[in-house]
């Protein structure tokens, strides 16, 4: 059905076929029409449709028509003529849908090309090149979905599959973090890891992307920190077994055969991206996703960045007079967003407050600049070290936020890391048999760990009278 066709026949059906007006009125614009007679035309059967909730006849149309002061004698004329030949249609309801869907999509894309070359040549003064993804982005995903809300009776069936439903997650190769998880970070989802410098926030998504291209997932590491070699050198240890200090001594021939072993144990493919500090934004995360679609016809499956602090925000201009708050809670919104659109979890990191940087109890109080982060994350958990932890080789894990599961459930626990080689692993209950809170069975309290209030003093000298 060519375009001119299909524009006929959308008329025709707006205003002879109630039920087909119902549902793709909402999506159509008077853009997609070319024709400007066609164009007038369908704007003012919207326009009644809005005021008095039901589809002209085409005599309402005709005397609309002669109200307006817009139209000189002759396209008005023409405009009867084409109402004129807008007559029933005896075609098949759903094709008719799907056909008007296909023509919809084509027009927003027609129409988002050629406003991007507007862009480009400078005729477009109100937005810039850096909008032409974003204009893309919504004409591709054009879409007829009549969903206006869960019926709760009606849907009852869905909801019950939706409670049954295996939901997609990348899985940790730590059993405490697919415990309190639930099997791992579900897609859609922004994930963040909160500690002071030094404590082990690259480490801990050097090793989980480590672990997830293990098991066969494409990993995206955007890092705005550390350099892209730098990265690699700290997975290189985690999978290869092999201390950083060692990974620069060992011989070329080594490190080959190293590489080959990884060839056939490592199933997922890493790409590492370096953007320069603040000057990164999520449509620049989005461009690199499309052009690795293009060029390497890579989709990754979780993302990482490193750290969500030091990106930049779509919605503010370099420079802006905005306060922290505002700042970085725009930059989680759009980072979720971001992973919402791709299907992926997003796992990134934040630094603590002075004041939390030397607490061994972090609180969601505790996140640096702004409050708005945690309250966007779906999942946060605080990594907390010590002199004493140091010396077992333990890094305290703490929940903070949790969307997938209770987070009084295991609120803390502990685990095995290794720094040179960047690894962490679960502790086993002697590792960790004289810490507190632990989440797990211990039979010794630490005071040096435990609440210095007078409330936990009270309840350490109970515990002293336990038999």
């Amino acid at each position: 059905m060519d375009i001119q066709t299909i524009e006929r026949t959308t008329l025709s059906n707006l205003i002879y076929n109630e039920d087909y007006a119902r549902k793709v009125l909402p999506f159509i614009k008077g853009k997609y029409f070319e024709v400007k007679e066609e164009r007038i035309i369908f704007e003012e059967i919207s326009n009644f449709v809005d005021r008095y909730k039901k589809i002209p006849t085409q005599t309402t149309l005709e005397i609309e028509l002669g109200d307006r002061k817009d139209l000189s004698e002759i396209e008005y004329k023409k405009v009867v003529d084409i109402i004129k030949t807008l007559n029933p249609t005896e075609v098949d309801f759903d094709w008719l849908v799907d056909h008007t869907e296909k023509f919809c999509k084509d027009k927003a894309i027609h129409n988002a090309i050629v406003d991007g070359i507007s862009i480009i040549d400078g005729n477009d003064k109100n937005r810039t090149p850096d909008s032409i993804p974003s204009i893309l982005t919504d004409a591709l995903a054009v879409c007829f979905n009549n969903a206006v809300g869960h019926d709760y009776i009606g849907d009852a069936d869905s909801r019950f599959e939706y409670y049954h439903r295996i939901e997609e997650r990348v899985p940790f190769d730590l059993d405490f973090f697919n415990k309190v998880t639930k099997g791992g970070l579900p897609t859609k989802t922004l994930n963040v890891a909160l500690a002071g410098t030094g404590v082990g926030k690259s480490l801990f998504m050097c090793h989980m992307a480590a672990s997830s291209i293990a098991q066969g997932k494409n990993v995206l590491y955007i890092t705005l920190e550390m350099a892209e070699e730098r990265i690699a050198e700290r997975i290189d240890a985690n999978l290869m077994n092999i201390s950083m200090e060692d990974l620069h001594s060992l011989p070329k021939k080594m490190f080959d055969s190293k590489i080959d072993e990884l060839v056939n144990k490592v199933n997922g493919k890493l790409i590492i991206k370096e953007y320069p500090t603040a000057t990164a934004n999520s449509n620049h995360f989005r461009g690199l996703i499309k052009e690795l679609a293009i060029k390497k016809s890579f989709k990754p499956d979780i993302i990482f960045i490193d750290y969500l602090n030091i990106c930049s925000s779509s919605r503010f201009k370099g420079g802006a007079n905005i306060n922290s708050y505002t700042l970085v809670k725009s930059i989680a919104e759009e980072l979720r967003g971001l992973a919402v659109e791709c299907n992926v979890p997003i796992m990134s990191a934040t630094q603590t407050t002075r004041s939390g940087f030397v607490s061994s109890d972090i609180g969601l109080e505790d996140t640096s600049e702004s409050f708005g982060l945690p309250a966007t994350a779906d999942f946060m958990f605080a990594l907390v070290t010590n002199d004493k932890l140091e010396d077992k080789h333990l890094i305290k894990v703490k929940q903070l936020k949790n969307r997938y599961n209770d987070p009084t459930i295991n609120k803390t626990f502990y685990l095995k890391i290794d720094r040179a080689k960047m690894r962490l692993s679960d502790a086993s209950l002697e590792d960790q048999s004289d810490l507190v809170d632990s989440g797990q069975d211990t039979s010794k309290i630490d005071t040096s760990l435990f609440d210095k209030t007078s409330f936990g003093k009270r309840n350490l000298d109970f515990s002293k009278l336990k038999v």
